[in-house]
């Protein structure tokens, strides 16, 4: 039932820029652990050479159908790959780059004890991060905002169930 779907998305996204379907974005896991997360390709070919490493908002290197796969969140379903090779789960903390999570403070590492998760509850509260990054300060204000997810997600990780889990899934999906 899905698969028509993704198959559609995979044209759509050749269709309108050159460079291939998906993206592998290397990120921090578990303990630390480097890996590659999966998504759908929104973003130009070479588009981390050609900007920043956060999208901004406005992000000129977005592609026309890359704006509906983000706004959708159909650019994460890829991510459920991660989830079947035990780099991620599906609820948890967002992983981060390994230049943003040099910027932790050991507290903040803390979080690195679990899996990351394709949603959370600092993707939830951030859900358009990239329209809150505008302007020459958007490191700045990443450097806050991811800041806050930490705080969100270490409280997670502290009252961590599944009852919470299955919770946050449905508002995902709402």
């Amino acid at each position: 039932m899905i698969s028509p779907l993704l198959f559609l998305v995979s044209i759509l996204i050749k269709l309108d820029s050159k460079g291939t379907v998906f993206y592998r974005a290397k990120r921090v896991g578990q303990f630390g652990a480097v890996f590659n997360m999966w998504k759908f390709r929104t973003m130009i070919a070479e588009a981390e050479i050609k900007g920043p490493s956060i999208t901004v908002a406005n992000d000129p290197r977005v592609t026309k159908i890359g704006k509906i796969l983000r706004r959708t969140k159909i650019d994460e379903w890829p991510s459920f790959l991660n989830v079947l090779w035990g780099d991620m789960s599906v609820v948890g903390p967002r992983p981060e780059s390994e230049d943003w999570v040099k910027k932790y403070s050991k507290q903040e590492e803390k979080v690195l004890l679990i899996k990351p998760g394709i949603t959370g509850p600092s993707q939830l509260k951030y859900r358009n991060e990239e329209k809150l990054l505008s302007g020459e300060d958007w490191h700045q204000k990443y450097l806050i905002m991811m800041k806050d997810k930490l705080s969100i997600d270490l409280k997670y990780f502290a009252e961590n169930s599944f009852l919470r889990d299955l919770k946050i899934i449905i508002k995902t999906i709402i």
